[in-house]
């Protein structure tokens, strides 16, 4: 799995083939979607436009809550597989745990046998806090393979990557720009301008160094390429240590696993 992708959350279908084409253009050869998002159906035909074959790129998708639950977890596998137009997909994530349904062991299992099956060549789960990520492992008897979470140097989840390297759980990042709230932060700026990149590129070296699989989104031409462009510097650890101080237990923007009640 590429260490930087392109997300599309938020993007309706018609821009998201325009924007997931500039991003294959750019470089890109790893697209999030999922099934909530209602844009599965712009990546075939992105691959199409941006005459990249589907084997190039790994895709990953997303079971939405009221399709947890064994069967009804097939079911949804099967109908993003038709909107994806192939025959397997590269990671398959169950996208909250949706504790109050109590249903996200249930459908892990029926994650296990999609990949059995070879259908879905990876799985695993977003969203997950430490006793849900041990309950499937309690409960099932194999670690999701990654887990994507809301992080952000404002929001870092340093207990929740360590269960991960305890568990051997990738660590992959939504919103790794703290949805542009980070862009404007002056101690970001002054890392920017000290190494004479975007904001957005130095919060983006910040997670590839921390080791995290990081899936920024944008819909201008611009950034999507700028984005693209952060292998060729590296932050030190002064810098390092001065993103990590932002971190701060109010810095979650999005929703609280724990108590979402979609």
């Amino acid at each position: 799995m590429p260490q930087l992708g392109f997300g599309i959350w938020q993007v309706p279908e018609p821009q998201a083939i325009v924007v997931v084409s500039e991003a294959l253009r750019a470089g890109y050869r790893s697209i999030d979607t999922a099934t909530i998002y209602g844009n599965e159906g712009a990546i075939p035909r992105a691959l199409a436009e941006a005459e990249v074959a589907r084997s190039e790129v790994f895709v990953t998708t997303k079971l939405w809550n009221s399709s947890q639950g064994f069967d009804a977890a097939l079911r949804a596998f099967d109908k993003s597989l038709a909107e994806l137009q192939t025959d397997y997909v590269d990671l398959y994530l169950i996208h909250w745990p949706a504790p109050r349904r109590d249903l996200y062991v249930e459908t892990y299992k029926a994650l296990v046998r999609l990949k059995e099956e070879g259908r879905a060549r990876s799985i695993g789960v977003s969203n997950f806090g430490p006793e849900h990520l041990r309950r499937v492992v309690d409960e099932v008897g194999e670690a999701p393979a990654l887990n994507q979470i809301e992080l952000h140097p404002r929001f870092a989840q340093g207990e929740l990557r360590k269960v991960h390297a305890e568990l051997g759980i990738v660590t992959e990042a939504w919103s790794p720009l703290g949805q542009g709230a980070l862009l404007t932060d002056p101690v970001v700026l002054a890392l920017a301008e000290k190494h004479a990149r975007t904001a957005a590129q130095v919060l983006l070296r910040w997670h590839l160094q921390h080791g995290h699989v990081v899936i920024p989104k944008s819909s201008t031409k611009s950034r999507i390429h700028e984005n693209f462009q952060v292998f060729d510097f590296a932050l030190d650890d002064g810098d390092l240590q001065q993103l990590d101080a932002l971190d701060s237990p109010e810095g979650r923007i999005g929703p609280d696993p724990y108590t979402a009640t979609f």
